[in-house]
C-alpha cells in the first residue's frame, strides 16, 4: 500500500499497519560514527576485542542509534504521510522500550502502525505511530516506541 493518504482517509488507517521499511545493515562504521557524534564510546559499542568477551560476543549498536534510525526507516516506506504536506515535525515519544541489542552486522527494519491522528489546529495533524524495530532472524525486536509527529498540510 502507499502510505501517502489524504486527510479524509486518515481515520481509515488508525489501528492498522501502515508501512514496513526495507532492511538496513548496522555496521561498525555506523556505530563508531554515532559514538563520535554522541561521545558515547563505551567499549561494548566500539571495541570489538573487549566486546567479544561479553555475553553479546560482539559489539552492539547504541540503543539511541537504533532509535534515531526511525527517521530514515520512516522515509523508507514507513509512517503515514499526508497529501499536501508542507512540513513534518518530530513531536517526541510517548514510550520507548529497548528490548533486544542490535549486534554489529545485523539488519533491522521498522514496522509502523498508526495509533492515532488528531487535528490539533487547522491543518496541523498530530499522528502517533507504534514503531517496532525488528532484527532479522531474531524473535524479539530491538525496540518498540510510540512516536509522535506533527504534519502541517496546505
Amino acid at each position: 500500500m502507499s502510505n501517502v493518504v489524504s486527510v479524509d482517509q486518515l481515520s481509515n488507517y488508525i489501528g492498522r499497519e501502515v508501512g514496513v521499511s526495507d532492511w538496513v545493515e548496522i555496521d561498525q562504521d555506523r556505530i563508531n560514527k554515532f559514538a563520535d557524534a554522541t561521545g558515547d564510546h563505551q567499549y561494548i559499542h566500539v571495541d570489538p576485542q573487549r566486546a567479544a568477551e561479553t555475553p553479546f560476543g560482539t559489539t552492539i549498536a547504541h540503543g539511541f542509534l537504533t532509535l534515531s534510525l526511525m527517521s530514515m526507516l520512516s522515509a523508507n516506506n514507513g509512517a503515514i504521510k499526508l497529501e499536501n504536506a508542507v512540513m513534518g515535525i518530530n513531536y517526541g515519544l510517548d514510550k520507548v522500550r529497548f528490548i533486544n541489542p542490535v549486534k554489529v552486522g545485523s539488519r533491522i527494519r521498522a514496522r509502523f502502525e498508526l495509533l492515532s491522528a488528531d487535528e490539533k489546529k487547522e491543518n496541523h495533524f498530530l499522528m502517533k505511530h507504534k514503531v517496532t524495530i525488528e532484527i532479522e532472524g531474531e524473535e524479539k525486536p530491538a525496540l518498540i516506541a510510540e512516536w509522535l509527529g506533527m504534519t502541517v498540510v496546505t
